[in-house]
């Protein structure tokens, strides 16, 4: 049961942004179909792959807890950051290709807007729903990011689930706020190609979220280290052994948000026994997994300093 709750907070803002974008597209829609106007479509198009990449990274997390077997011995956790690109790639393609579509067909025969009362309404309601998810998205990220600063923790989260709800979020207010500008201006000025640029602008919003959200999703599904900290303390556990002359090298790769395997090369006293090894690995594995819990795989290499592969100090995380 507790496993059960643990999991609902972890996709709370997944729930909770899916809730908000299926109510938010159908509302664009039935306004867009009653003024006829062309940044209301495509806001209404955006919720709907909002709401898609939702369903596909709730899909990713549920696949990405499943145990290791003898075909993927370090888990499924990575297909998470699989799903996570194809969510990028949706963005772009779908989002960001309708938008821009519908923005140039609607400034190349304009069709003016009936009624700008609906699309108004429309669009305070979903200001106020996707808020609501925007605000959820920024509290589950603060408290995940501790003391690092926004763009440094994005760079450094290995859960995608998070950021990209954020910044679906963020281009879904930033989405809304030039679709109420188009429909003003094409009242305003009486000119309803405005509105088909607001379409448009909304496409480049997107097309730069997804390019963005591409480039991380691109990292962790390569492969990144565990942050230097974690990484430090490791060195730091194992060199704390006075029968460990020197440590080589310490290489981290996250299989998982909350999964690392490490691999460390250590140099050993030379009056080590075999056995002598064996036993102090098994005691600095032991001692590994209390410090830092979310190392799931440890592989300890002994091996003299002079023999260690000559690395860079960035490949050595």
């Amino acid at each position: 049961m507790s496993r059960l709750l643990s999991r609902l907070g972890e996709d709370i803002v997944l729930y909770g942004a899916l809730a908000a974008n299926l109510g938010i597209g159908v509302a664009k829609f039935v306004a867009a179909g009653l003024t006829g106007s062309s940044s209301m479509l495509t806001e209404g198009v955006h919720s709907c792959v909002d709401s898609l990449n939702q369903v596909l990274l709730l899909y990713g997390q549920k696949r990405s807890r499943r145990a290791p077997d003898h075909i993927h011995p370090f888990g499924y956790g990575r297909e998470l950051y699989f799903w996570a690109f194809v969510v990028a790639i949706l963005i772009f393609a779908i989002g960001a290709g309708v938008s821009i579509w519908e923005g140039w067909r609607h400034i190349a025969a304009p069709e003016p807007l009936e009624s700008p009362t609906i699309n108004y309404v429309v669009i305070g309601i979903a200001v106020l729903l996707e808020g609501g998810s925007w605000t959820l998205a920024m509290r589950e990220f603060a408290r995940a990011k501790g003391d690092l600063g926004w763009w440094r923790a994005v760079r450094q989260s290995k859960d995608p689930a998070t950021f990209v709800v954020l910044f679906e979020d963020s281009a879904a207010l930033a989405g809304l706020a030039v679709a109420a500008l188009g429909v003003w201006s094409s009242h305003a000025f009486a000119d309803a190609r405005l509105d088909g640029v607001a379409s448009i602008v909304i496409g480049l919003i997107l097309v730069a979220v997804a390019a963005l959200l591409a480039r991380e999703a691109k990292g962790l599904l390569i492969g990144e280290r565990a942050d230097p900290a974690t990484i430090e303390r490791i060195r730091t556990l194992v060199a704390a052994h006075r029968q460990v002359t020197a440590v080589n090298h310490v290489r981290t790769i996250h299989t998982a948000p909350d999964s690392v395997f490490v691999a460390i090369s250590a140099d050993f006293d030379d009056a080590l026994t075999m056995g002598e090894g064996e036993t102090l690995i098994e005691r600095m594995e032991a001692e590994l997994r209390e410090a830092v819990p979310m190392l799931a795989s440890i592989y300890i290499r002994p091996e003299k300093a002079a023999d260690a592969p000559s690395i860079s100090p960035l490949a050595t995380s």
